[in-house]
């Protein structure tokens, strides 16, 4: 288990790097987890984590790719419900590393 130092707070993570308690997630944690992972979050980023969130509140689950693809293309329409951009975005995994991003667990059939 590792944490993360944001504004004085320790937040705890797993050994991936994703949020314990969820509670604990904010846009600050966002930015820090993605310095973690070389990563600048632009307003294209900032859209597919609150589509993630709105997925999670709805779903009470972290989306594969997938599903996240279908959900995006649903919602944001197709040329940002696509693989291609999502990876471009996420650096290949974009299931998985959106998630973390976005303070969810990890979705449970990535790797």
């Amino acid at each position: 288990m590792s944490t993360l130092e944001i504004d004085n707070r320790s937040i705890a993570l797993d050994k991936d790097g994703y949020l314990l308690d969820l509670a604990d997630w904010s846009p600050a944690v966002a930015e820090a987890l993605a310095r973690q992972e070389q990563l600048s979050l632009s307003a294209e980023h900032w859209e597919i984590l609150h589509l993630l969130r709105d997925f999670y509140a709805e779903f009470q689950l972290a989306p594969a790719n997938r599903p996240l693809i279908k959900y995006a293309a649903l919602k944001l329409g197709p040329s940002k419900g696509n693989s291609l951009h999502l990876n471009q975005l996420f650096k290949g995994t974009p299931a998985k590393l959106a998630a973390k991003l976005a303070g969810l667990p990890k979705p449970t059939n990535c790797l």
